[in-house]
């Protein structure tokens, strides 16, 4: 049997049981990517609006790595230029990534495990539909009261 809570207006919504939620219930769907050749300047400017990790994608949007601020800080220290490196020079390939089913419960266990912030989602041909973050996870567990 489904909990129910009371939502304002008198409406009753069902609440969903946090662990068993699934990932795509809660991702982004509107990705910001960079393809490989995008240069790390852009890919800074993107992630001062609020991405901390942008995606990399190739052909058809099909997730080939990731670029972190601490891949564009780790460029920087080794004493290049952003402007001059381009996401395939910085990027962690073949990064970690979940599929739109992953649950919630299962992410959190991924996410405690490792020190990864936000992760990719892609479906079964590695196509990018999707990102988690960290505090999209946080934000449901509150929203859901954390019912488990």
């Amino acid at each position: 049997m489904k909990k129910t809570k009371k939502a304002k207006r008198g409406k009753v919504v069902k609440v969903k049981d946090f662990e068993s939620m699934t990932v795509s219930q809660v991702m982004e769907k509107e990705v910001q990517s960079v393809r490989l050749t995008t240069k790390g300047d852009v890919i800074a400017s993107l992630m001062i609006e609020g991405f901390g990790a942008v995606p990399v994608v190739e052909n058809g949007r099909k997730l080939a790595g990731i670029v972190s601020e601490h891949d564009l800080l780790a460029a920087v220290d080794d004493g290049q230029r952003l402007g001059a490196v381009s996401a395939k020079d910085v990027m962690t390939s073949n990064p970690y990534s979940v599929r739109p089913e992953t649950t919630l419960g299962t992410l959190v266990h991924v996410l405690r495990a490792s020190d990864l912030v936000r992760v990719p989602v892609v479906d079964d041909k590695d196509k990018l539909v999707g990102i988690i973050a960290r505090r999209d996870v946080l934000r449901t567990y509150l929203t859901t009261g954390g019912k488990r």
